[in-house]
């Protein structure tokens, strides 16, 4: 497993370093890395923001994907009962370590997020369930982030987070605009764009605008499908290639009869020429229901047919 501190005794970390009018730029331990998209937030008034809008309270348990140079951190600190933050640079992980040598509940751990399950991250920072996820991550890795935590057994309770714009945008998208990462995020959770950040709150500046996002977990799925796997089978072979009408995406994508997916999509009350995007959930319930209907009503031709060719030969 990931290395992590062994904090001991309290003592409560001071507010902020962040840049405030006035004051020099955010002090880097290190030249910001290029290929794991470092981008540091320093402006106090969008960090306090975080914090505040994050819903996190006296008693929470926070896993903070990102710290940098700590000056997220130390505002969670002050709330949260414990934070246990994963940085994936090892001199950043070291600098935000000797930034709180004396703080009782942090736990820093020097490891690559995706490489691990949340509940080994959680494990590792001596703590469980319930807790909530917090994070200023490379936007590349966004979806992979969101996945992660949004289909394990251990879901958090939340996750409030820095993304590009248009990814924000895209994950709270109605129909019309849907995407395969928006459905796949409002199937789990509520989801709501909480405002946006200018470049120069960042060190460096990023070339794109962000903003922060909050998404709370539902107790149960947005809609009720029998086979979830199934079901985001069919919604990704959707969205595989989103400008085709939705009857030649899922023939493309589909193991289905031949000329059976208009058909198929008309018994679940879609018309055909329709595209991914504009569709529901309940709707992408609706197509998965059919495709599995239309995908066993094949498998017993097929054995029919089978068994009538057996047959047949051994008459022979």
């Amino acid at each position: 497993m990931p290395r992590r501190n062994t904090p001991s005794r309290p003592s409560r970390p001071a507010t902020s370093t962040a840049r405030r009018p006035g004051r020099p730029r955010l002090a880097l331990p290190a030249k910001p890395r290029k290929s794991l998209g470092q981008h540091f937030l320093n402006d106090p008034e969008i960090l306090e923001r975080i914090v505040r809008e994050s819903g996190v309270r006296p008693g929470d348990t926070v896993l903070e994907i990102g710290p940098g140079t700590g000056e997220l951190t130390a505002r969670l600190l002050a709330v949260a009962r414990r934070v246990v933050a994963v940085e994936i640079d090892e001199t950043l992980a070291s600098h935000v370590r000797k930034r709180f040598p004396d703080v009782d509940n942090l736990a820093v751990i020097n490891a690559a997020v995706l490489d691990h399950t949340p509940a080994e991250l959680l494990a590792e920072g001596g703590v469980a369930r319930p807790y909530r996820v917090i994070a200023n991550i490379p936007y590349y890795i966004t979806a992979p982030i969101l996945r992660t935590f949004l289909e394990t057994e251990d879901q958090p309770l939340s996750l409030t987070l820095m993304v590009q714009k248009e990814v924000a945008e895209s994950v709270i998208a109605a129909p019309g605009k849907m995407s395969l990462l928006g459905a796949s995020v409002q199937f789990y959770s509520h989801a709501r764009l909480l405002f946006t950040v200018p470049a120069r709150a960042f060190t460096p500046p990023p070339k794109v605008e962000s903003a922060v996002i909050q998404v709370d977990l539902r107790e149960t799925p947005a809609i009720d499908v029998p086979d979830v796997r199934a079901f985001f089978e069919v919604v990704r072979a959707g969205f595989a290639t989103p400008r085709k009408q939705l009857h030649n995406a899922l023939a493309g994508r589909l193991w289905l009869p031949p000329d059976a997916a208009p058909d198929l999509l008309r018994a679940a009350g879609i018309e055909p020429m329709r595209r991914a995007q504009t569709l529901t959930l309940e709707e992408w319930a609706a197509v998965a229901r059919a495709v599995a209907q239309a995908q066993r009503e094949a498998r017993v031709t097929q054995a029919v047919v089978g068994r009538m060719t057996a047959e047949a030969a051994e008459d022979a």
